[in-house]
């Protein structure tokens, strides 16, 4: 059974509590657990997340490595810990992965597994609450003595793990383990005014969740305490006293005082998830305008157009301003795991539809490219251009992007619909039925759409409240021209290239508000709203600050970026030129890579002449392929921006 305050979230009856906690917030996600998917694109990728991914991840969590049988030692009070201070971190992910996939898959030998991992995990727990396995093996006496140890880190994935089984299931046990972590920490430094910066930013995010989950104010305020810890010279650790680089962590300068992205991606994705969700309760005007300047320093200045973000692999972060190299893009999924997270809170704490936008790009290309699609194999870096000399991998040492990606595919239902009151947002495009509460009434809703190969929607009222309420519909963000100071920018012209809706078969005009299509009306059950989304191949180029862009473009239809792979093009894929009076077209083959669009286009290609004593330039099509999917067909040449010169080809000969 679900818990009270779950329960009341689910009937409508939770924002009122929350704001006789004297929240601010305005606008909320809709929970996992209350949405079916159904959609084409999106359904076999969660079924092969709940078989072939999870499948991998119990197989190297429980018998290839020592990550459960820390836990068994630790529960015994006896033996060597094996593999890194923070593995105990990827049991959490894959047990929430599990979670998220119970809902979409109902697996009774999965549940099993997972309760049978809970038990031990709680087993291992001290009488205190703490719960590491790291220093339970090793030296009990050195917790809480390095910043950088990733104890914090452990415990908000064990939060978050905890709140996603309990919604799926309503089982306590591992949600009253992780509460327990919690209210140790809360006694440990809070209440006790003992100084502490998280190395691995993850706990100020986790303990929000945790703060929704049961109303329970005082973790609103120790993430509060952890975000005002930073920048004020209290780190001890590796980073600190070793690296010298407070930067890294972003510890520079206090959060609400930074303006600039620095430092590790992921850390960096993790932290400001957390304060961003802070500022939607408190509406604290600090961290609302530092969260504001730093994403536009992060979207404007250093993403890549796949919505990956963290260039340089020394720092597994950000570099210099512009620095966006192609091929020794670092890009790690768990960044690009933590850029759907980070949006997702802006779109919460705004209402405005650009930050799903960037989810939106980093959801349908940086991140999905992370995982085959067989599920079992895995990217940590993600380039935008290879000469083949990259291939994604079964597992890795340090094993954070598989279980992350895992459950990022598997909780999709948290990012499609959002509600405030008497509005029903609707953010991602993606085949679906809800049933929305709307004070002591329902809104039913069942959306089907041809995204992301075509612009096509259709979302059927299945139930109505007698009051009128707002559908708000995201105008999605590729329709449009891109903000003024945006990194890239349409080389080409639209072809009427705006949002059409109708409901009923007629035509309707609809007021536009912070990106979104606003319907306020009385609706009944049946009422049919379409939504047409024109699709067309855009060429994209870059600003000249992107000098490792000049003399290219990019390719993108709806929302997704697309790729030239080696296996499409006679095994090559860096030897052609794209002029600019190129001709485009788009097919859908149900066959290759599990059904995508593919685009062709007409290309000068450099070859070898017969003779073998120079280059011939012929004429001849091209294929393009969306980015996620290259690398399922073996390593091979690949090019994310593509040449508009001969001198930034190669040729083999």
């Amino acid at each position: 059974m679900r818990s009270l305050t779950t329960f009341a979230f689910l009937l409508g009856a939770i924002p009122a509590s929350l704001m006789a906690q004297e929240s601010q917030q305005k606008l909320y996600p809709v929970n996992f657990s209350q949405v079916n998917i159904t959609d084409g694109f999106w359904l076999g990728r969660m079924r092969t997340v709940a078989t072939s991914t999870i499948d991998a991840c119990i197989l190297y969590t429980e018998t290839k490595t020592g990550r459960i049988r820390n836990f068994e030692k630790a529960a015994a009070h006896s033996g060597k810990h094996e593999g890194v201070y923070y593995d105990d971190s990827d049991v959490y992910k894959a047990l929430e992965a599990m979670a998220y996939s119970l809902k979409n898959n109902p697996n009774p030998v999965i549940e099993k597994k997972a309760d049978e991992w809970i038990s031990k995990i709680a087993a291992a727990q001290l009488p205190d609450g703490y719960l590491n396995t790291y220093y339970e093996l090793t030296d009990i006496n050195k917790r809480w003595t390095d910043m950088e140890k990733h104890e914090d880190y452990c415990a908000g994935h064990l939060i978050e793990a905890a709140i996603a089984y309990h919604n799926t299931t309503g089982k306590r046990q591992l949600l009253n383990v992780a509460i327990r972590f919690a209210n140790h920490i809360d006694s440990i430094f809070r209440k006790s005014n003992r100084h502490w910066v998280s190395g691995h930013q993850e706990i100020e995010l986790a303990l929000m969740r945790l703060y929704h989950h049961t109303g329970d104010r005082k973790y609103l305020e120790l993430a509060q305490w952890f975000l005002e810890e930073r920048g004020k010279g209290y780190g001890k650790g590796v980073i600190w006293d070793d690296w010298k680089d407070p930067f890294y962590c972003q510890d520079g300068v206090p959060v609400k005082e930074q303006k600039e992205i620095t430092g590790h991606a992921v850390r960096a994705m993790y932290m400001y998830t957390g304060a961003a969700d802070v500022a939607a309760v408190t509406n604290d005007a600090g961290y609302i305008k530092a969260m504001k300047t730093i994403w536009e320093d992060v979207v404007y200045r250093n993403m890549y157009i796949t919505g990956g973000i963290g260039a340089e692999g020394k720092n597994e972060g950000f570099g210099a301003d512009y620095d966006l190299p192609n091929e020794t893009a670092y890009c790690e999924t768990c960044a690009s795991v933590g850029m759907v997270f980070w949006n997702q809170r802006m779109n919460m704490l705004t209402g405005e539809s650009k930050y799903i936008d960037v989810l939106e790009r980093s959801l349908y290309n940086a991140a999905l490219d992370g995982l085959s699609l067989s599920g079992d194999r895995f990217f940590y870096g993600n380039p935008l251009a290879s000469t083949g000399n990259d291939q994604r991998r079964e597992w890795f040492g340090t094993a954070c992007c598989p279980s992350n990606i895992a459950r990022l595919v598997a909780s999709l239902g948290n990012y499609i619909y959002s509600q405030s009151d008497r509005a029903a947002w609707v953010n991602l495009y993606i085949g679906s039925t809800v049933r929305l509460p709307m004070h002591k009434e329902f809104l039913g809703l069942s959306m089907q759409t041809g995204y992301p190969w075509k612009g096509n929607t259709t979302i059927a009222i299945t139930e109505a409240p007698k009051k009128p309420v707002q559908l708000r519909l995201r105008e999605p963000g590729w329709l449009k021209e891109p903000a003024p100071g945006a990194l890239y920018y349409y080389t080409d012209v639209p072809n009427n290239a705006v949002l059409q809706i109708t409901v009923n078969g007629k035509a309707i005009a609809f007021r536009e508000e912070a990106g979104y299509a606003v319907i306020d009306r009385q609706w009944k059950k049946g009422d049919l709203v379409e939504i047409i989304a024109p699709m067309e191949v855009r060429r994209i180029s870059s600003r000249a600050e992107l000098t490792q862009n000049a003399d290219r473009t990019a390719l993108q239809y709806g929302p997704m970026v697309y790729c030239v792979e080696s296996a499409d093009n006679n095994q090559q894929a860096w030897n052609f030129i794209l002029p600019a009076d190129a001709t485009f077209s788009v097919q859908h083959e149900a066959g290759l890579l599990g059904g995508v669009n593919t685009i062709t286009m007409t290309a000068k290609i450099a070859a070898a002449s017969a003779d073998g004593q120079g280059i011939s330039i012929l004429t001849k099509p091209v294929k393009a392929i969306p980015y996620f999917a290259w690398n399922n067909r073996g390593a091979g040449e690949m090019q994310v921006w593509l040449p508009t010169a001969f001198r930034a080809i190669k040729v083999n000969q």
